[in-house]
């Protein structure tokens, strides 16, 4: 045991080569390679993604989040000043407006407005865009700054939401991938192939692997999958700031156990293992243990549940995960799944060993 403190962000750093970090997918969805941790022996094996069905048994149950990225990215011009900025779209509230993050230099004021242009039409751009020129154009009118400095708006455009982002909108890809705009590759490979739900502003990275074939070969071997939901938001990108985790607040994100979901993990609980296919469908099957003392049942709501050491898991049994971000949320998650010190034996394995890194990365199956 280690006498190490889990509440210090200190606890959860590592010296991360930036080489490592994946900027760009694998040729094919199952090159990844493959981390194998048994925790019964603390063992650590190194297989690929492709030979996922060989260390998984007739009768075990594959969760897999099927929320879709929303192209949520977006580029205008303020009004008042000709200055750029940058948007993240959320989420629409109950009342219609746009619940955005918001960048631009200066300070942004309730009531200014924002002529959105279209992504692609901004990236071919030189210098500041002549918004008079643009084929399409939308305006959004700033209402309120929210205490976490994101903001509310009004588009004055009344289409559907998912209508205008696909129009004006990108995929957010994360920081570290150094493009801003989603290329065609990134429109088909920063989505997993079973995407259903659009809503989220961050791909669920773990299925992010999965192809036709290695479902089938799954399936053929008994293996079974079921789906769930949850819209993973703007967290994924910001990094923990306090030094201690128990002062991070966990933004909430809407998730959705179905009946159905339910029901297939009722009967594989006792005879077969529930796998979840990444960290989001982690905590959505936690959430609905925590919030129905007759889990498992369908289950809808907003979860900000921060999964520490210590934390008891009530539903899940096995869990394939990427490779995370020093500090982040994510590992601590997965470490709470694990021995701490098996899984930063991992990382430092696949350090050594040369592992892709972060969503387009590489993955680490947990038994």
């Amino acid at each position: 045991m280690t006498n190490r403190d889990f509440d210090l962000l200190s606890s959860w750093q590592f010296d991360l080569p930036p080489e490592l970090i994946a900027s760009r997918p694998s040729p094919e969805r199952d090159d990844a390679r493959l981390m194998v941790i048994d925790r019964a022996v603390g063992r650590i094996i190194h297989s690929r993604i492709r030979d996922l069905p060989q260390w998984l048994h007739a009768g075990d149950l594959l969760v897999f989040n099927n929320t879709k990225v929303l192209p949520a990215r977006l580029f205008g011009i303020r009004t008042a000043t000709g200055g750029r900025w940058e948007g993240l779209y959320i989420e629409q509230t109950e009342s219609g407006e746009w619940h955005l993050l918001c960048d631009t230099r200066g300070r942004l004021t309730a009531g200014e407005m924002i002529t959105v242009i279209p992504s692609q039409q901004w990236e071919n751009s030189v210098g500041t865009p002549n918004t008079s020129i643009q084929r399409s154009i939308l305006t959004l009118r700033l209402t309120q700054r929210q205490q976490d400095g994101s903001w509310l708006a009004i588009a004055e455009d009344r289409r559907p939401v998912r209508e205008i982002l696909e129009e004006f909108g990108s995929l957010p890809l994360p920081p570290y991938m150094g493009r801003k705009i989603a290329d065609e590759q990134d429109r088909e490979r920063y989505q997993t192939s079973f995407a259903a739900e659009p809503g989220a502003v961050a791909a669920p990275t773990a299925g992010l692997h999965f192809t036709d074939s290695l479902l089938q070969r799954c399936a053929e071997q008994g293996i079974l999958r079921t789906e769930l939901t949850l819209h993973t938001g703007p967290g994924t990108f910001r990094p923990v700031t306090s030094e201690r985790l128990s002062n991070h607040q966990m933004h909430e994100e809407w998730c959705r156990l179905p009946a159905e979901s339910a029901d297939v993990i009722r009967r594989v609980r006792g005879s077969g293992r529930v796998v979840a296919v990444g960290t989001t469908s982690v905590r959505t099957l936690e959430s609905a243990a925590l919030s129905d003392s007759e889990f498992p049942r369908a289950w809808e709501g907003r979860t900000a549940l921060f999964i520490q050491p210590g934390f008891v898991f009530r539903s899940v049994n096995c869990l394939l995960t990427n490779f995370h971000l020093p500090g982040s949320t994510l590992i601590v998650l997965v470490a709470a799944f694990a021995d701490f010190e098996l899984i930063m034996e991992g990382y430092r394995q696949a350090i050594e060993q040369r592992y892709r890194f972060f969503s387009y990365g590489d993955a680490m199956l947990i038994l």
